[in-house]
């Protein structure tokens, strides 16, 4: 028997309300497969859901889905079946799922997908159930398949921000800068050790202290040491260099006079003017 989705208060967010504003440059682009009717609108839709749902910009060949984009092509698939596949692939599970927690990615997930924030930490809770027991892929199914997700997009709208009027797009945050990825990495470069050990019982303090250093902090440490002794040797000889050096005494008047510069005449272009006379 499945786990019911929990209860979660809705808090309020301006994409819950309708709004007045003028459209200017803030106002989403909405690519709908109904309205192409070129290879060109194809491709404009493909590219859009790429950048909505793996945050990329400019799409890398091996992140492209080719079975998809030519199913899409085809009118085998609609759009939301396309955005289904994308949650589905490889690529966004190494980039975005397996990159963050479980809360997290229903975080990232309902922006790219729903084009909203989750409300509150009580929502992410509710949906990392979902995770937890149907898996990345009946997650996602769970989002397309919404009754939130077919009233706003529909099957062949792909997804975008609704109403932004701060921060930046919510399909221009980077996963892979979490906290949480750094830990995961320090954790598979470590192989599952930590930086600093116990000391056990029975063992020197001194002992337990060099243990709890890294193996390689000691020569990383003795390789930048300055070296106190030669430092001050060349201290004093820089001392004993500027003391003996003689300064030229610059202060006495000069006994040879200046030399004389006289004004030359010179010609104006003026005195060319007929009529002026010169003197």
């Amino acid at each position: 028997m499945p786990i019911p989705l929990l209860e979660f208060t809705p808090t309020t967010q301006n994409q819950r309300v309708d709004g007045y504003e003028v459209p200017g440059e803030d106002t989403p682009t909405i690519y709908r497969l109904a309205n192409a009717t070129s290879d060109a609108d194809i491709d404009a839709i493909i590219w859009a859901a790429y950048r909505q749902i793996f945050s990329e910009h400019l799409i890398l060949e091996k992140y492209r889905q080719p079975f998809l984009e030519s199913q899409l092509r085809n009118r085998a698939i609609n759009v939301r079946d396309f955005i289904r596949g994308l949650g589905k692939s490889d690529v966004y599970r190494d980039e975005v799922a397996e990159t963050n927690s479980n809360y997290r990615l229903v975080d990232i997930s309902f922006k790219r997908f729903l084009g909203r924030a989750t409300y509150g930490k009580d929502e992410q809770i509710s949906w990392s159930i979902v995770i937890a027991t149907k898996g990345l892929h009946g997650f996602v199914d769970a989002i397309v398949d919404s009754e939130e997700y077919r009233q706003n997009f529909g099957d062949d709208i792909v997804p975008f921000q609704r109403r932004r009027f701060k921060d930046r797009p919510f399909n221009l945050v980077n996963p892979r800068y979490n906290d949480y990825w750094r830990g995961r990495l320090i954790e598979q470069y470590l192989g599952g050790r930590s930086f600093y050990q116990v000391v056990r019982s029975g063992q020197a303090v001194q002992r337990g202290v060099r243990q709890a250093i890294p193996a390689n902090f000691l020569s990383m440490a003795a390789s930048v040491t300055p070296g106190g002794a030669e430092y001050q040797r060349s201290s004093d000889r820089a001392r004993n260099i500027a003391s003996s050096v003689q300064i030229p005494d610059t202060s006495r008047e000069s006994t040879t006079p200046p030399p004389t510069v006289k004004p030359a005449q010179v010609a104006l272009p003026y005195r060319y003017i007929p009529g002026n006379k010169t003197t």
